[in-house]
């Protein structure tokens, strides 16, 4: 086994915890790393199944890059367009801005020095080879390792192509996969270069030696040859090696095999056994028979099983999946199958979305990183069908958990507009997809688009009787109005959605953080007390029903108010369990506002060095924010605060050097180090204690007009 991890000593990347490597491969993998610290960008060549991508595995493990070694799959990717975005997901990046994708990659690579592995990128090679290209100009910290069928064809690449086994390490791989053979068997060294050395080939037809013996593998192989080796007169004789392989492999299935085979093309990336059992029984395949069929394509390595933090989950080769998918197509059910695909995702949605007002909150944000691949390919089939256009509505509205609740609002943004530009005959799909689409906006920071897609959801939901898009079109434009510093419009918007979530009978998490929201212009117009009401009640209710996304603003809330009443020790506890909750939904908004009144609260306790990090280390975060909320004078007050009482201890010149070195961390270190889990000492003595009341007697900022009580953020 080869441990497939980054090579440097953070261990930072995101590469997965192992790859079976392939035996031999000792001068590839030198000639690789060799390259690798020659060049910024190699590319490994091939046919598939030769092992690119494992022989990649091995020298990314192997490679020692400061900020790590990420590695971004786009097998699953049909769309150019989101190439970018599938760049920024592997590297773990959350903005909340517009700012385009490829704008987000460039700002995070500029000043960091990493390796990129690039695989599966040979049905968007234009797109990879363009988006590689202006990477590595602008980016001289920055190595690719891409992986394909084919070179790049991009300025300065090194090609290294990967022939096939030789005939011994041809037949040592054999015997490592097969239980039932041996080295000296002459059968096993003519079917290994029957196969000409092509490792997937290989354990396609090791997998077959639980029912046959290397001789009866090899008879029936001949047969296959003879009767498959036809195919595309221009493809590569080794191309049509493979291709008979995985066609005798094929063969060799039984109907059901065969038919579960090809149903399974329909998934995009990982997929679970109750998806399986679902969209690919009937018509041929029991229920019932799907998982000892499952079972069988897993031993003949058609199939590949993996545990993963959702449980155990499936996967094929995309070769192997290609096959099957040209099959599925040969019989004529592929819309069929797609059709079943999408039911069961949009039918997966619509159950997240319901429970992520649940315990299960955290849960719900796992399953649904787990299967973007298949959401993502269930969006395409929607919104590229005319008569499936509701459903790519109601869909890309029904995943506002995952668009705003965990750090993917510029996807979201991507989905949610094609979605709304497209007529439909079903008003209630569009009107949700609308009025999310102002949410995300909002929080990107883009008031105009958002403020029209609200007014065309509101004005629309009132002529087509709506109440509850009416609701949540007054809801968000309130929302809007409280980051723009109205208060009184925020004010007068919220209490009459609230109303209107009453007289429906609506409590979700969205309800909860409106009565928040509330609370928060509350507090901003002087009303600390009535703001802590508010979000004591929404706590309680998040205690009953296990929430705990929109309650960790209505701890942001009460942790403002015990560092104002002077309570450190209550508002340090708040506020860490305030980020412990925003981090693990990847709310960077909620982050970073945490980070920055834990700041406060910290020169208020007497340590104003590490206030000056900490409030260094938001500053990092801040530019990947849509909101532009150090222009609000309500939400900017803690920070010019937290900035006059440390600055006063420190001195200009300390203060600044602290705070460079917090916007040196990165977000998880930042995240890290606000929770105290990380503390390296500081060369400085701690300032005289401040509780929170002597704090407030400061010098307010000429910003912030509102009287004590009144500076919250949220």
């Amino acid at each position: 086994m080869c441990t497939y991890q980054p090579g440097d000593a953070a261990g930072r990347g995101n590469l997965p915890p192992a790859l079976d490597a392939f035996v031999g491969r000792t001068a590839e993998l030198a000639d690789l790393a060799r390259m690798l610290d020659a060049s910024r960008l190699v590319t490994v060549t091939g046919v598939g199944g030769v092992g690119k991508s494992r022989l990649a595995a091995q020298a990314a493990a192997r490679f020692a890059a400061p900020d790590g070694v990420w590695r971004v799959e786009l097998a699953p990717v049909r769309d150019p367009d989101f190439v970018d975005h599938a760049v920024v997901e592997a590297l773990g990046l959350t903005d909340h801005t517009t700012r385009a994708p490829r704008e987000t990659l460039l700002a995070h690579l500029a000043v960091r020095q990493l390796l990129l592995v690039v695989d599966g990128f040979e049905h968007l090679v234009d797109a990879c080879a363009e988006l590689v290209a202006d990477l590595l100009r602008r980016a001289p910290g920055l190595r690719v390792l891409a992986v394909g069928r084919r070179p790049l064809a991009v300025a300065g690449e090194r090609v290294l192509p990967l022939a096939p086994l030789g005939e011994d390490e041809a037949v040592e791989l054999f015997v490592e996969r097969a239980a039932f053979a041996v080295r000296d068997d002459p059968d096993v060294r003519e079917l290994c270069r029957r196969l000409d050395g092509i490792p997937l080939a290989i354990e396609l037809a090791a997998g077959r030696l639980r029912a046959l013996s290397p001789g009866q593998v090899l008879e029936r192989l001949d047969d296959r040859f003879r009767l498959l080796t036809g195919g595309c007169r221009d493809a590569p004789p080794r191309h049509q090696t493979l291709r008979t392989a995985i066609g005798w492999s094929h063969e060799l299935c039984t109907p059901e095999e065969r038919l579960l085979w090809s149903r399974l093309s329909v998934f995009a990336g990982q997929f679970d056994l109750e998806a399986v059992e679902y969209v690919c029984s009937g018509e041929g395949l029991h229920a019932d028979d799907v998982l000892d069929t499952l079972t069988e394509l897993i031993n003949q390595s058609v199939v590949v099983r993996e545990e993963t933090a959702t449980g155990v989950r499936y996967r094929m080769l995309d070769t192997v999946r290609a096959y099957g998918a040209e099959w599925l197509e040969a019989t004529g059910d592929a819309d069929r199958l797609r059709r079943r695909h999408r039911d069961w995702y949009i039918g997966l949605a619509t159950w997240c979305e319901l429970d992520w007002f649940s315990p299960r909150q955290g849960e719900v944000a796992a399953r649904v990183e787990a299967e973007l691949p298949n959401l993502r390919s269930a969006l395409e089939h929607c919104l590229g069908e005319p008569d499936d256009v509701h459903l790519g509505q109601y869909l890309a509205g029904s995943l506002w958990f995952c668009w705003a609740g965990c750090g993917r609002l510029s996807e979201g943004r991507h989905w949610l507009e094609q979605a709304v530009q497209l007529d439909s005959d079903h008003e209630q799909s569009r009107l949700k997809a609308l009025w999310v689409l102002g949410y995300v906006a909002i929080l990107q920071g883009d008031t105009v688009p958002a403020l029209a897609a609200l007014q065309e959801c509101r004005e629309e939901a009132e002529r087509a009787a709506h109440p509850t898009a009416v609701a949540y079109a007054e809801h968000r434009t309130g929302c809007l109005a409280l980051v723009t510093d109205d208060m009184e419009r925020a004010e007068t918007l919220l209490r009459s959605a609230l109303d209107r979530y009453q007289e429906i009978g609506e409590l979700n998490s969205n309800v909860l953080m409106g009565q928040v929201e509330l609370a928060m212009t509350r507090a901003f117009q002087g009303d600390l007390p009535d703001a802590v009401r508010l979000c004591e009640d929404v706590r309680r209710v998040c205690e009953d029903h296990g929430e705990r996304w929109a309650g960790a603003y209505a701890l942001y809330v009460l942790g403002y108010a015990a560092w104002s009443d002077g309570d450190l020790a209550r508002a340090r506890g708040l506020l860490t369990e305030c980020l412990g909750s925003a981090h693990t939904f990847r709310d960077l908004l909620g982050s970073v506002l945490t980070i920055e009144l834990l700041a406060l609260v910290t020169a208020s306790d007497g340590d104003p060095a590490e206030a000056a990090v900490l409030q260094g280390a938001a500053a990092g975060m801040w530019p990947s924010v849509g909101l532009r909320l150090f222009g609000s004078a309500h939400y900017n007050a803690p920070h010019q605060l937290c900035e006059a009482m440390t600055r006063e201890d420190l001195g200009d010149r300390r203060y600044e050097e602290c705070v460079r070195d917090g916007a040196r961390l990165g977000r998880e270190a930042a995240v890290n180090r606000a929770l105290g889990r990380s503390l390296p000492a500081l060369p400085t003595p701690r300032g005289p204690a401040r509780h929170g009341r002597e704090a407030s007697d400061m010098r307010k900022p000429a910003a912030s007009p509102t009287p004590k009580g009144g500076e919250t953020a949220g």
